[in-house]
């Protein structure tokens, strides 16, 4: 039963970064939706079976008051049909967390879970470069593309996330193929974000490859050295077969960073504020950021916390705050390479949360979930470790403490 929840778990993981470009319709929804009810069954039934559940840790406690706090709002929402469909929502992304926490049992299944997880990503990149190719055998010159059903800044920020999981995976496995496979990410996923054009995207992919690059210099200087000196072609080629529409499009980067508006989230953003003013400790309601500041149906905030602040008021953003808090030190806990790299990823994650709502995605529950149970299983490695040593430092001694 173990190795078949875990099984299902990973097929979860795996559909999580292109979830929307397989939408199964009503009632089942997209691809990850459906994935996540049948993990949901596999994991009920491990626990029955265990006949107990794992003792939560931290990180969980703080998920788990988040989202009942947006419960909470229900009870002074300035939309019920919004905030409704939001709890829903938020119910079936926060549960991420637990499932992992949950079922996996070992680094193994984390390493399992993390090559799931980049392997979505390669689908992810796939998919952005098949919209290129169509668009390029019917003779259209669109600006931006990116997977089926994927909203392009959305699909930037998912490929970034795929960075830091390639660097983690080559230096935590020796696996040729599985090496050869999180190599090629880089130059491949890098490509993909860049035809999205999304400038955000591109600007937090730099913060990534940063962090993937400071990891792999960590053991593997030399490669490093050799990537370093085989990007200039790398670039050279990448601008030979990107249409020049993305191009152009992210050579307004400084112009929007000195004197733009960062394409009307500065308007958003303005009016998030002026809605959060008017109820800033408790929010108008999970959901309802568009019903509060009154923008057009549709529109997000483009800014996790700005969002958390005008739905769920002070008391909600300290909850994330404190969640985010017990995340850090989790990453922290742990050692050498696995730590830098749950940092890149935890800095990733930061960055693009200043023009997105991430908090909306199930990608960030399930990175959220991963480093929670890296926290777990490296402290438990650890005590492990300790265990055997003094087990032989008791043996060693034994002999003498007999002498004496």
């Amino acid at each position: 039963m173990q190795r078949l929840t875990n099984g299902v778990l990973l097929l979860f993981a795996f559909t999580v970064p292109w979830e929307y470009s397989l939408d199964l319709g009503e009632p089942w929804g997209n691809i990850a939706r459906v994935a996540g009810i049948i993990v949901l069954a596999f994991a009920l039934f491990l626990v029955l079976a265990k006949g107990r559940v794992r003792r939560p840790g931290l990180a969980l406690w703080f998920t788990l008051a988040l989202f009942l706090w947006l419960c909470c709002t229900a009870f002074w929402t300035v939309d019920m049909q919004a905030t409704l469909e939001r709890l829903r929502a938020m119910l079936q992304e926060t549960i991420i967390v637990w499932f992992v926490w949950e079922i996996c049992e070992d680094q193994d299944d984390l390493r399992r879970l993390l090559i799931a997880t980049l392997a979505g990503c390669w689908i992810l990149a796939g998919l952005t470069y098949a919209d290129a190719l169509s668009a390029h055998i019917a003779g259209a010159t669109p600006i931006r593309f990116s997977a089926n059903g994927q909203d392009p800044n959305d699909a930037a920020r998912l490929l970034d996330f795929g960075f830091p999981l390639a660097a983690l995976l080559f230096d935590l496995t020796s696996h040729r193929v599985v090496r050869v496979i999180t190599l090629g990410y880089f130059p491949a996923g890098l490509v993909a974000v860049v035809l999205t054009a999304s400038r955000g995207g591109v600007l937090t992919a730099m913060v990534a490859i940063a962090g993937a690059g400071a990891l792999l210099a960590w053991h593997h200087p030399r490669r490093m050295v050799a990537g370093v000196l085989i990007s200039p072609l790398l670039l050279g080629f990448m601008g030979l077969m990107i249409p020049a529409g993305p191009l152009e499009r992210l050579a307004t980067i400084p112009d929007q960073l000195r004197n733009g508006d960062l394409n009307q989230r500065v308007n958003i953003w303005d009016a998030g504020w002026r809605s959060f003013a008017e109820a800033p400790w408790m929010g108008h309601g999970a959901g309802t950021f568009v019903t509060a500041t009154g923008l057009a149906t549709g529109a997000t905030a483009h800014d996790t916390a700005l969002s958390l602040m005008v739905e769920s008021g002070l008391i909600g953003i300290a909850l994330a705050l404190a969640l985010l808090v017990v995340l850090v030190r989790e990453a922290i806990k742990t050692r050498g390479s696995l730590r830098i790299g749950l940092c890149t990823l935890l800095a990733v994650w930061g960055v693009a949360s200043l023009v997105g709502t991430l908090d909306e995605t199930r990608m960030t529950w399930l990175l959220f979930g991963i480093i929670a149970l890296a926290g777990r299983v490296d402290a438990e490695a650890g005590t492990a470790r300790t265990d055997v040593r003094t087990q032989l430092v008791g043996r060693l001694a034994a002999p003498l403490h007999g002498a004496l």
